[in-house]
Parts: C-alpha cells; structure tokens; sequence
C-alpha cells in the first residue's frame, strides 16, 4: 500500500483507502480478514492473555479503538470510558465495552460504538501521546464521566490524573508530571451544564495527589465517610537517625499507623513481597502498626477493614 494510506497500529486499513490505491473489491473483502467496524479490513490478531478479565477487557476496547480511529471522522474523538482507558485511567469493570466516540456534529453511527453530539466549548481535543488517535484531553474525559460511574470512582480517577507518579525517599524523582492537575478539572466540570455537574463538584473537593489506584482512593473514602480522619496518602516514613524506612499508602503520621493496599502483585511477585516484608518489618521496629487491606474487604466486605483502623486509632490516642 502506499505510505500515505491511513493505518492501525496492527495494519489494519479502510476500505475505502484501499480502493484509492487500486485494490479490488475482492482483495478487500478476502475470506481471513477481520472486519471490526464497517469500512475497515484487519489481519486477524489474537490478544495475549492477561492475568486479569480486567486488563484483557481494556486491552481489548483499546485494540477496538484502534482500529476504528483510522475510519474517525476528522471532527471527531474518542471520549467517555473510551479515553479514560487510553489515558490508562482507572475504572470499574464495564458491562459495556463499545467504543465512545464524540463529535460537534451528528453523534455517529456505528455497529460497537455509542456516538456522542457535544458542544465544542465542553470538549478538549487533543491527539494522544502514545497512540496518536484524537482524544478526549483528561480533564474532559474526567468530566464527561459523571453520569456513568459511581462517586468513589469519579474520584479515583481524578486522583489518578492529578498524580505525578514517583520514585520515593531521599533521593527521589517524579517519573512523569500529571496528566492535568485540580485547576484544570475544575475547568473542565464547570465549562458549561454538564450532567453530573453535582458529582463533579462534590468529587473535585474530595481529590487528592500521591494516590497510586484505585483501591487507594477506595480506602482512604471508605474511612472519612465512616467518621474517621482523613489519612495522609503516598507517605514516606523515616527513622529516628534520618533513615529512609518506607512509603506507604495511606497513613497517620501522629500516631504512627500505615495502611497497605495488598493488591495480586504483592502476592505473585516474589521480589515484590520480599520489599513489603522488608518495608513492614523496619517500620514495625519503628513503633508503627500496619494495617494490610485486600481488594475483597475494599469493595465486599469493608466493615471489619473500618473497625480495624477505628481499633487502631483508639490504641493509639
């Protein structure tokens, strides 16, 4: 094909850039091909399997997008749960994997997408660093997911853009800046009558920086909306001589208290449980007590999780 011919990151191709080329119509509509969306043409790809539905569900909505972001029209963006994935922001499990695509036309049509009509003043187009595909800019796709998640998720993911992520203790370094920070999402929420804009304001108040995931921010809600102070989020703990002894997740500080988000990683990765080990034992001979937390007590059971921490903080007052 020639070079200018528009192009999936996996080779997929539009039908209609083929025929301009000189392909026949019986090259395009081979037996073999996949045919994600109408128009376009795919080599067959299978996914590699991932070690959790969670990951293998955004891996494959982001292949999906791919693919139809060669047909997008060129007023158009991804947007919605669509762009937060591209942003590798954090969502609960979707019960609805079709592709969210938003323009200031007619919303589209498309077989596996929902379209989106939106006004051009609440949208923020910008091309996306890694896949190239016109996106959502954070804050917007922040904004635009009010109505669709629940409150503690809303601000998961405005933790999550708000985050530089880091290398910690004495030497540390910041990885990358944020995606955006709250200026920019206070921006976005109030750019003009969005749905969910209660939500939006509620969760703006509510966001914090130095929060790793999902089940962070999970934890750290789940104890203010239960009375208890608020935690200090992505801690670092040093010794009474100055040693660097860890960072934690959430902590009180005053009362020498970590709590430990426990996620699959810190099980199968063996040099990953070795640190914990490590980490848990130098801030225990520190005087601190560790609070470990697992996914099933965050989003299950998370009664026994709040006692525990209340338990902690009446020992320790």
């Amino acid at each position: 094909m020639d070079a200018g011919a528009q192009r999936s990151s996996d080779g997929a191709f539009t039908v209609a850039d083929a025929r301009r080329e000189g392909r026949s119509r019986r090259w395009v509509d081979r037996r073999g091909l996949d045919r994600p969306f109408h128009g376009v043409r795919a080599e067959p790809r299978r996914l590699e399997p991932l070690a959790h539905p969670a990951a293998e569900e955004r891996a494959a909505i982001i292949e999906a997008a791919l693919r139809f972001g060669i047909r997008m029209n060129f007023r158009g963006c991804f947007s919605h749960t669509t762009a937060a994935l591209l942003w590798d922001l954090p969502l609960p499990f979707l019960s609805d994997t079709r592709i969210h695509v938003s323009t200031p036309g007619r919303a589209p049509r498309a077989a596996g997408t929902v379209g989106h009509q939106v006004r051009p003043d609440l949208v923020r187009i910008v091309p996306h660093p890694r896949f190239g595909v016109p996106v959502s800019d954070p804050a917007t796709t922040w904004a635009v997911l009010a109505p669709m998640i629940g409150a503690y998720d809303l601000v998961a993911v405005g933790d999550a853009i708000v985050r530089a992520p880091r290398v910690a203790g004495p030497f540390g370094y910041l990885l990358r800046p944020p995606l955006a920070d709250l200026d920019d999402l206070r921006r976005a929420a109030e750019a003009g009558r969005r749905l969910g804009a209660t939500a939006l304001r509620e969760a703006l108040a509510r966001i914090r920086p130095g929060v790793a995931s999902r089940t962070e921010t999970w934890a750290r809600l789940l104890l203010v909306d239960a009375g208890l102070p608020e935690p200090v989020t992505d801690h670092e703990v040093y010794g009474p001589s100055g040693d660097f002894l860890g960072c934690v997740d959430l902590a009180y500080p005053e009362v020498r208290i970590a709590i430990e988000y426990e996620g699959d990683q810190h099980r199968t990765n063996g040099s990953q449980w070795q640190r914990d080990l490590e980490k848990h034992e130098r801030l225990t001979d520190a005087g601190w007590r560790v609070i470990r937390v697992a996914r099933t007590q965050l989003f299950h059971h998370p009664l026994p999780y709040i006692d525990r921490v209340a338990a902690a903080l009446r020992a320790r007052r």
